[in-house]
């Protein structure tokens, strides 16, 4: 067992964390709302801590997962300072590559390993301790913090050098936004024809059309209900991050532009905080 430090404790973080102490680890952590750090302390054999630096000065691992690039720097640049040498720093954050490689040679300057691992499957997959995490760094720091990193995980991956792990998110992302697109589409034709949404899923649903967002999230789209899931404002986020590794490629990415344009409709009825399966809103406003 391991003494970890976990920054951040979002809506992904907090159930990340709690199972870190399930698993047997001894975890501190933080996060800027230190009232948020307290209640996660009350619920769970950790210890909630003000200050980075006192938070990770022991660990044997600093997991991170905040917003963006600007607080991925700010808290790497007071947590890597003060961890010892040796220790390994996770990032969950989804972030830039440019952003992982930054900080990892903040890393390689202090002699600590570092990978860039962000995560996907949502709150569900982290409550559930059902996520997958894409890792970017080298083999020793993979092999040393996976087995930490399973007791949230069902998939735990290395993809490459550091930035690969944000690199193949950005591919994860890309396919979400033409799918969710494409499922909005067939959810809206469904229903101005006339069927039920729920017996087409049952008589496509294990056909080469099926998907997880369809399993998950036809159903809920075609009753309205978009007050869950991944927001829209953090999909933006990443799509931005996409577009713009998309144009420092050189690589065109027609469908993915365009979603994103139906993303900031959807911001723009109001729908900010909605679930990512909400551009079937957006259709239904057009009518």
């Amino acid at each position: 067992m391991a003494n970890v430090a976990f920054l951040g404790l979002g809506v992904m973080g907090y159930p990340m964390a709690g199972h870190l102490v399930d698993a047997g680890h001894s975890v501190k952590v933080w996060n800027r709302t230190m009232s948020v750090a307290e209640k996660w302390a009350a619920e769970y054999e950790g210890e909630a801590v003000s200050d980075i630096a006192a938070a990770v000065t022991e660990a044997d691992f600093v997991m991170m997962c905040v917003g963006r690039d600007a607080d991925v720097l700010a808290v790497a640049g007071k947590a890597v300072p003060a961890m010892k040498k040796g220790a390994v720093l996770v990032d969950h954050t989804t972030a830039s590559a440019q952003c992982a490689r930054e900080v990892g040679e903040m890393c390689v300057a202090k002699q600590i390993g570092f990978l860039d691992a962000p995560i996907s499957g949502g709150e569900a997959g982290a409550v559930n301790g059902q996520l997958t995490v894409m890792c970017g760094g080298n083999q020793t720091h993979f092999d040393t913090a996976k087995p930490v990193i399973d007791a949230y995980a069902k998939a735990v991956k290395l993809m490459g050098p550091v930035g690969s792990g944000q690199l193949t998110k950005m591919v994860n992302q890309i396919c979400i936004a033409g799918l969710l697109q494409g499922l909005s589409e067939a959810v809206h034709f469904a229903q101005s024809a006339g069927l039920d949404v729920d017996e087409v899923v049952g008589a496509i649903g294990k056909g080469a059309a099926q998907s997880w967002q369809m399993d998950n999230r036809a159903s809920t789209m075609a009753k309205g209900e978009y007050e869950f899931g991944f927001a829209v404002d953090w999909m933006r986020k990443d799509l931005g991050i996409v577009l713009d590794a998309a144009s420092d490629l050189g690589v065109d990415l027609p469908v993915t532009k365009l979603v994103d344009g139906y993303y900031a409709d959807i911001q723009q009825i109001g729908g900010s905080r909605w679930d990512t399966s909400s551009l079937l809103a957006r259709l239904k406003s057009k009518n």
